[in-house]
């Protein structure tokens, strides 16, 4: 039962890979392995917490210790783990269900249009340049997450290609990747080191932007003496020429709607509640501001404009698909499979810059915060002026700060590797195979490249 919940995720990962070949909706193939693998974990729960493995049910034994038995192992998979992570992954069902409507409510009132009308070149070469950076520093100051979303509806404006709006969509995704990999909020992973006490905000900024730098414009080098031509513009139908809202209109919800994104942070920061808190908070107040905004409208502008109609427009499939790949990852998180990866990991290379640079390839087949997580449980905080290896496990030793990157932007390699990446894949429907063929090199190339750079400024430093 063990090695048969791998087999399952397996064979999952592969319809998903083959979505076009299969013509099926990754979406179902993703929920499918997303209920079989806790069906195969509680079915077979005696064997497999028998093996020794789980480190979730050695923990839950401490406080229960009558609880060792075959209908205690049922009772702590059905009532504890599987509640335990439905928990973790609502936070970002909800925090990507928000940001997705806050964005189409902008998108519904033209303000994108005004960010579009000035973005005038279609030149290919310059406009990757100007949206890669433009996506590196939004995506640190909201998170990559959020800024693929955002950035995805921009480019549906810009680009009428499919197959070149996949490519930039694609570049965006190793960007806000990269942005994220330097910010404490630009991504999941960092803010769990973050919030652990294992780097500090000025710290990880400092010693992983060139890095971060590095591993975007690396690609961005390369497509430059390769990509030629230009994008044409999409063409417009007069429900979307027609202008339903007023330039001031406009404005105020473009203004508000990535205000609201920027609040959530904030909103963390000072209340101590999760991000996806801040994002709702956001949207319940542009709902309230756009309700009333509306009022004086006619009914079909009203229908066209309300959040309740908006809400039709949100890409449910996309939401679905996460919530069957984390949950998948989760149950093989709580029934040991990930754990013993770790530890394979830490005996067999015994090498900081190695394991993090394993642990970025496998994020990009598996999700990044259980890899984190797995060795944020493996490795404890060193005291300060530990010496020998225990020195890079100090606050803000080496192998915390290169964890950061490598969880960061090693999911850059597979489409399905990132947050980031499989919100861009299920709102443009880009085909997994074809990332692969087109992206997958160029986003290794440049995830070594940046490595390589955060090896030498250590060695510069002399910290290595």
């Amino acid at each position: 039962m063990f090695i048969l919940m791998v087999i399952i995720f397996v064979l999952g990962y592969a319809a998903i890979a083959l979505e076009h070949p299969l013509k099926i909706d990754k979406a179902a193939s993703a929920l499918l392995i997303g209920v079989l693998t806790w069906v195969i974990y509680i079915l077979g729960s005696a064997d497999i917490l028998g093996l020794g493995h789980s480190t979730a049910w050695e923990k839950f034994l401490v406080l229960n210790p009558d609880k060792d038995t075959a209908a205690g192992m049922v009772d702590f998979i059905a009532h504890h783990e599987i509640l335990h992570h439905l928990g973790e992954i609502s936070e970002i069902l909800f925090f990507l269900l928000g940001a997705m409507t806050i964005v189409e409510i902008v998108d519904q009132h033209q303000g994108f249009k005004l960010i579009t009308d000035r973005i005038t070149t279609t030149n290919k070469v310059k406009l990757l340049w100007i949206l890669s950076f433009l996506t590196f520093f939004m995506s640190a100051a909201l998170d990559n997450l959020t800024t693929t979303i955002v950035l995805v509806a921009l480019l549906r404006k810009l680009i009428a290609d499919k197959e070149t709006r996949w490519f930039f969509a694609s570049m965006v995704v190793l960007a806000a990747n990269a942005g994220g990999a330097w910010s404490p909020i630009g991504d999941v992973t960092t803010i769990m080191l973050w919030i652990g006490g294992q780097v500090t905000t000025v710290n990880i900024i400092t010693m992983v932007i060139l890095p971060s730098l590095v591993t975007m414009i690396v690609p961005l080098v390369i497509l430059t003496f390769s990509l030629k031509g230009t994008v044409e513009r999409p063409v417009l139908d007069d429900s979307q020429t027609k202008e339903f809202t007023t330039e001031k209109e406009r404005k105020f919800v473009l203004i508000f709607g990535v205000s609201a994104l920027l609040f959530v942070p904030v909103f963390k920061t000072v209340t101590h509640l999760p991000p996806y808190m801040g994002m709702l908070f956001g949207l319940g107040v542009l709902w309230v501001i756009t309700e009333i905004m509306h009022k004086r409208k006619s009914e079909e502008d009203k229908r066209r404009l309300s959040v309740v109609g908006i809400l039709t427009k949100v890409d449910v499939p996309t939401v679905l698909f996460f919530l069957g790949i984390l949950s998948a990852v989760a149950s093989m998180q709580s029934a040991g499979q990930l754990g013993i990866l770790a530890d394979f990991l830490d005996e067999n290379l015994h090498d900081i810059y190695l394991i993090n640079l394993a642990i970025g390839i496998l994020s990009s087949i598996v999700d990044n915060v259980p890899l984190v997580a797995g060795a944020m449980g493996m490795y404890d905080i060193a005291p300060a002026g530990a010496e020998a290896y225990q020195a890079f496990f100090v606050v803000d030793g080496l192998f915390w700060e290169f964890l950061a990157y490598c969880a960061g932007t090693g999911g850059s390699i597979l489409i399905i590797g990132s947050a980031a990446g499989v919100a861009a894949m299920g709102m443009e429907k880009i085909d997994f195979i074809w990332y692969f063929k087109k992206i997958s090199l160029l986003a290794f190339i440049g995830y070594i490249a940046g490595a390589g750079a955060y090896y030498l400024q250590a060695i510069i430093l002399n910290h290595a």
